[in-house]
């Protein structure tokens, strides 16, 4: 392999960008790229440097303000566990992805290069894969609402299950990477996954297989629940509308819900509410995730042309990849959280939510159920 190649690790490999950014190279004698402190090295460092901070605020915020509200809800234990998620991304990778870029080179390892691999992995598997959890969680409630004395059980084995899959999806990043010499420099290493796979065949299969759990099962199944949800809702609503005109009694037997006729037009705003957060969440995770992942297909299908692509817009992609973390805390605690109210009685900053009005009891049944204690 070549100093360049060796250099710079390859943008799809493990489908997480471990490329490093192309800043003002120079050569020395032995021919190996070194990179010098530069605009372009300094631009995504700054960005992540950013990105951290927002993160942080947003989801310390929420862990805060979650753990301190007394009534502890099933909808509240899954976004607790899709803060941790979130903060596993801000605290271990966004770190580590600084100083990898600082410093140029890998000087942590073979075991750090592993591990550290697998958190990279392990933290967007997980979060991606709790975005299925409170997505499912909605499925359940408001299309079988007459099967929520196991919603707890439920949800506690839905996340336990996100949780085991996420780490045995991530783990193969420590077989995929370790750290190895520059052949040209014996005091230059970088973690890479050079002669981890035996073809490009393999390597390709490997790579689609991190898309489809990071990407491509979760935004099918959070796609096909939201509409079945949606449908359901608007189903309900039109059945009401009907059943008020008729002066028909409520059908218990079909489990559907009859509401007074006052709460007529509650129930449009819950589905009008509903409908902005199912948009609002499949928007954030595409725009976040999209550009990445249709990067990576074009690296893997034409690798000599992707190639030519500039390194601060890989940059750019992978960092809109990660952002997905910031985004969580403002599109889940602005829907199912009043973070607003409950910022403000513990005293907390509230960086997020302050567009938040007061729902009603219906608007609650639709975003954030409570009928029960097993809620």
């Amino acid at each position: 392999m070549d100093a360049e190649t060796f250099m710079f690790a390859d943008y799809g490999n493990t489908s997480l960008n471990s490329s490093l950014p192309d800043g003002n190279r120079t050569s020395n004698d032995t021919g190996v790229y070194v990179q010098q402190p530069g605009i372009n090295m300094l631009i995504p460092i700054v960005a992540y440097c950013i990105m951290f901070v927002v993160a942080a605020a947003g989801n310390v915020t929420v862990l805060v303000t979650l753990l301190r509200v007394q009534r502890k809800s099933r909808v509240n234990l899954l976004l607790l566990h899709l803060t941790i998620a979130d903060l596993i991304v801000t605290f271990f990778m966004i770190p580590m992805e600084v100083m990898w870029r600082v410093t140029n080179q890998w000087r942590a390892g073979n075991v750090m290069c592993k591990l550290f691999m697998v958190i990279r992995a392990f933290g967007p598997y997980l979060s991606s894969n709790i975005l299925v959890c409170i997505t499912l969680d909605r499925y359940f409630v408001i299309l079988y609402p007459l099967r929520i004395s196991g919603a707890m059980r439920r949800g506690k084995m839905m996340l336990a299950f996100a949780w085991a899959y996420s780490f045995v999806c991530a783990f193969p990043q420590s077989i995929v990477f370790k750290v190895l010499q520059h052949p040209a420099d014996p005091n230059f290493h970088q973690c890479v996954t050079f002669g981890a796979f035996f073809t490009e065949t393999q390597e390709m299969l490997y790579n689609i297989f991190c898309l489809a759990v990071i990407y491509f099962i979760p935004l099918s199944i959070i796609i096909f629940s939201y509409s079945c949800i949606l449908y359901e809702i608007s189903n309900k609503s039109r059945e009401n509308a009907e059943d008020y005109k008729g002066g028909k009694p409520v059908d218990a037997d079909k489990g559907r819900i009859r509401l007074r006729k006052s709460d007529t037009s509650t129930i449009a705003r819950a589905k009008s509410r509903t409908l902005k957060m199912t948009i609002t969440i499949v928007v954030a995770f595409i725009w976040c995730w999209t550009p990445y992942v249709v990067m990576t297909l074009w690296y893997m299908l034409d690798r000599t042309s992707a190639q030519n692509v500039d390194k601060q817009l890989q940059e750019i992609l992978f960092l809109m990849a990660v952002s997905n973390s910031c985004v969580n805390p403002l599109v889940y605690g602005s829907y199912a959280l009043n973070l607003k109210t409950n910022c403000r009685r513990f005293g907390i900053p509230a960086f997020y939510g302050n567009h938040l009005r007061r729902r009603s009891t219906i608007e609650k049944m639709f975003l954030n159920p409570r009928g029960s204690r097993s809620m």
